[in-house]
């Protein structure tokens, strides 16, 4: 006998008495008490030695762990991760540099400051944070718009030759890229200080997959004249990218066959060494390097082959070895960049700290989400005075940095030690590796990224709202570029949120084994005499006011409106029958008293005839019945009768389920008030039940409560609601006996 057979057959009950809110303040004797905005903000401000060392080390995290680091257990595994992905980091911040369109050896750059900083203040264990490949596109396209090679065209020798000045025109780019890092990192820094880590919850697991995967097209677009050898014309703005595609196709004739061939070659032979790669993990426990052996490799043959001289295949060029001194950002600049600098703020976050949490959860331990925004704000911030770009975390790093025995930031930490290795005696050496090679690096490392268009069917089996907003999300940025893109994009996924609750649904509950149910979801449910209960899909707010009250409306089968019109109707010809009644009564004892006077006679008057009082009235009319009225007079004077009989199908009483409801604005109370007065009027009963305190709160503040409407037509449940109106609206004897 499994648990639900056994709790089916232990029936138990549950005895307590009908409750009100009213009834609920006093048993519970509610309280009053409320902070003050003032004792809060001096509360906030307070500041106690324990409270100031306590923000201290949440502000410098390594501070906390790092005196506790369990040096026997995590550090072999934390040195191996470290020159792991300090290999990978050589080939992938050169490559990724490419699409910042800055030298690559700033790409080494990024790979260096940024990780010390994060190793002192980041949170997340297991992220490897630098160059990322859609932060890159997002810089590039910063760059290249503000900095594009038509004003560095120097004139030549001959009258209509031109030259482009490469050492000027790299120099501003760099410029730019620093300075937008900087500002970026201060958006990030600025928000974590004011705990707004919460933002990035407007980025929905579909609309980041789409993002990133319309990025890595804009990527790979943006690689092809590396691969091909060719110089298109840069374009920026709305629809950039269907433009570059069209000049690329329209250059290919012109294409460098050893710039290809040379791409074509590398392509091949990294995606053979990865499928060998995977298929040795299990026997390997460190990941082949094979970024790093490919850059070695390609750059030996470039150097015996003489590729640039012999074929024309464009090399990195001069890698200048040693460390730069901080420069400080072009202040004139930043007024033409803060939109892209709050979206690279926003993107990098959103990735770091989704790749972090997906860690976090797998090892058991916390990421904070702010203290996480002023890390990436301060690597930012500070890589930009030492001429870095923006940077966020890679998942192909991280993944390698796990896998590799991992266990803390000391990884990171270690990884930036080979960069600067690399940096101050190694660089050097790869001075003569064609571009095209970290072109196809870049192309195979993004082939995860391309998988991601299966998002598309499996979201339209578990949800085609996602899968709508995947499909915008991923057309708006390939359309608009990434900046832009992005907050059209967020911009369209919040609207589907107002437009799911506008889409107001109504469902009429019923009872069932003393539960209730939707109606028709149950064939056993039945339907409650006289009342009906009503539950709505979302919340009650001023986008979906009317719609809630239409719903309502043909939920019960009755428009209130037409109704209520139609008793004012009523009513006024009402009034007209009995001053015509009355006119005329007056008019005929007149007559009988000017016939009595010429008999002779007393003359005989009733009680209305010269009182001027309205003739008695039918206990329906008394009653304010508009469906059958009369009208009583003297003698001669018939009963008035006005329409059918009472309509029997109307329900005694209605009860609102709110229980969806968290919230009320003013539209929303007025809407609740006019529901109320309109079925009133009518002769229906209006209860609410499932109110949640904010939603009272709100009720109180909009004057929904007076004299004659109180907190005794709200309930904590249906089954209270249900109960207290079939006692008659009364809740004298009634003790609900709930059998479960």
């Amino acid at each position: 006998m499994n648990v639900r057979d056994l709790r089916k057959r232990v029936p138990y009950q549950i005895q307590r008495d009908v409750l009100d809110e009213l009834s609920v303040d006093q048993v519970a004797e509610k309280s009053d008490f409320k902070i003050s905005t003032k004792e809060k903000l001096r509360d906030a401000v307070r500041c106690t030695g324990p409270r100031f060392k306590s923000c201290f080390l949440s502000f410098v995290p390594l501070l906390t762990w790092l005196p506790r680091y369990p040096f026997r257990e995590n550090a072999i595994g934390d040195l191996i991760s470290g020159i792991s992905v300090g290999i990978m980091h050589l080939p992938q911040g050169m490559a990724y540099a490419l699409l910042a369109a800055v030298p690559p050896v700033f790409g080494l750059y990024s790979s260096f400051y940024p990780i010390l900083i994060y190793f002192i203040f980041g949170t997340s264990k297991h992220i490897s944070v630098g160059t990322y490949a859609v932060m890159s596109v997002m810089i590039g396209s910063v760059t290249e718009r503000l900095a594009p090679d038509s004003d560095f065209m120097i004139p030549g020798n001959d009258t209509n030759s031109t030259t482009l000045d490469i050492i000027g025109r790299d120099a501003e780019r760099v410029k730019i890229a620093a300075t937008v890092t900087f500002l970026s990192g201060i958006f990030q820094l600025l928000l974590g200080l004011v705990r707004f880590g919460f933002v990035v919850t407007y980025l929905s697991e579909p609309l980041v997959r789409a993002y990133t995967t319309a990025a890595a097209i804009h990527v790979i677009v943006s690689q092809l004249k590396y691969s091909f050898g060719i110089s298109p014309q840069r374009y920026s703005g709305p629809l950039s990218l269907i433009y570059t595609v069209i000049e690329i196709c329209a250059l290919l004739g012109k294409t460098n066959i050893g710039t290809l061939v040379v791409s074509i070659v590398t392509i091949l032979g990294l995606v053979a060494a990865k499928e060998l790669s995977a298929l040795a993990a299990r026997k390997i426990p460190v990941p082949i390097p094979v970024e790093l052996i490919t850059i070695i490799v390609a750059t030996v043959v470039s150097w015996q082959m003489d590729l640039k001289t012999e074929y024309g295949v464009e090399v990195v060029g001069q890698i200048p070895s040693g460390l730069q001194a901080p420069v400080a950002p072009a202040v004139s600049l930043l007024g033409s960049m803060v939109g892209d600098a709050f979206a690279l703020a926003v993107v990098g976050y959103g990735i770091a700290i989704s790749l972090g949490r997906i860690f976090a959860l797998k090892y058991a331990y916390k990421v904070d989400s702010n203290q996480e925004l002023i890390a990436l704000g301060l690597s930012n911030a500070i890589g930009g005075l030492f001429n870095c770009f923006a940077i966020s975390c890679s998942m192909s790093r991280s993944m390698v940095q796990v896998s590799t025995g991992g266990k803390s930031q000391v990884a990171g930490a270690i990884s930036a030690v080979v960069i600067l290795v690399i940096l101050l005696k190694i660089g050097e050496l790869f001075e003569e590796l064609p571009k095209a090679v970290l072109a196809a690096i870049i192309y195979v490392n993004l082939h995860g990224m391309m998988k991601q268009f299966g998002d598309i069917c499996s979201l339209w089996r578990t949800n085609k709202v996602d899968m709508v907003v995947w499909v915008m999300t991923m057309i708006l940025t390939v359309l608009l570029n990434p900046d832009l893109g992005l907050a059209a994009s967020i911009a369209f996924s919040i609207l589907t949120v107002v437009f799911r609750t506008q889409l107001i649904i109504i469902i009429i509950l019923c009872y069932f084994e003393y539960n209730f149910s939707v109606l028709f979801a149950h064939l056993q449910v039945k339907e409650i005499p006289g009342i009906m209960i009503f539950r709505s899909s979302a919340t009650l707010y001023f986008a979906n006011a009317e719609m809630y009250i239409d719903a309502l409306y043909e939920k019960t089968g009755v428009d209130v409106a037409k109704l209520l019109s139609h008793k004012k109707k009523l009513e006024a010809k009402r009034l007209r029958k009995e001053k015509k009644a009355a006119k005329k009564a007056k008019k005929e004892a007149k007559k009988r008293a000017k016939e009595a006077a010429d008999k002779g006679e007393e003359p005989q008057f009733s009680e209305t005839d010269d009182s001027g009082e309205e003739p008695e009235l039918s206990h329906a009319e008394a009653n304010g019945d508009v469906n059958k009225l009369s009208v009583k007079e003297s003698k001669d004077v018939a009963t008035v009768e006005v329409g059918p009989d009472p309509d029997s199908t109307l329900p005694q009483a209605i009860i609102l389920d709110l229980s969806p409801v968290n919230f009320l604005d003013t539209v929303g109370v007025k809407t609740l008030r006019n529901i109320y007065k309109d079925y009133g009027e009518a002769g229906v009963q209006v209860y609410l039940c499932g109110c949640q305190r904010g939603v009272v709160e709100s009720m109180e503040k909009g004057d929904f409560f007076n004299e004659k409407v109180t907190k005794s037509i709200l309930f904590s449940s249906v089954h209270d609601a249900v109960l207290y109106s079939q006692q008659g609206n009364s809740k004298e004897n009634v003790n609900p006996v709930f059998t479960i």
